[in-house]
């Protein structure tokens, strides 16, 4: 089932997810240490997308992690409504979201519209980010600049940084 809206409530804090639509194949061990560590931080609320390797990797590690951690709570903010047996089969498996606003972007902008909404709703940013382009490593940059808490898991010197 497809949710419309999520609200913050209060001392809610919150992740979302960048990385490469590729991404290396043995991640999934430091990236659940590092949510398992922001959980112990006080994050509660996961939002992550679901375009490529690293989405993918971070919704099957919250969905195994919400059965250990009950108290957490992860979306997968779809970027489109879902039109396809596929897709609705996807919001059927996991809790999706489709953030308020994004019905009246323009298709080819959605994916770009719903990053920014993640990222403004975030306090926290974990990312895999081993190239200076792409969409990626943009949102990983204008994080910082908005002075979120960034986690880049390909820079093995900068796990959970203050």
């Amino acid at each position: 089932m497809t949710a419309i809206l999520v609200s913050k409530e209060k001392n809610m804090s919150i992740c979302t997810f960048f990385g490469h639509r590729k991404c290396c194949k043995d991640i999934d061990d430091i990236l659940a240490k590092t949510i398992i560590e922001l959980i112990g931080k006080g994050v509660d609320l996961f939002y992550v997308g679901n375009q490529g390797d690293f989405d993918r990797k971070a919704i099957s590690i919250l969905k195994k992690l919400s059965v250990e951690y009950p108290d957490i709570k992860y979306f997968v903010v779809l970027a489109y409504f879902p039109l396809n047996k596929e897709s609705s089969e996807f919001c059927s498996v996991y809790p999706t979201v489709i953030p308020v606003g994004i019905e009246n972007v323009f298709p080819s902008y959605a994916i770009y519209w719903r990053n920014n909404w993640m990222l403004d709703k975030a306090d926290f940013v974990v990312t895999y980010v081993n190239k200076s382009y792409g969409g990626a490593s943009k949102f990983a940059e204008k994080a910082l600049k908005k002075g979120k808490k960034v986690i880049n898991l390909a820079d093995k010197n900068n796990l959970l940084s203050e």
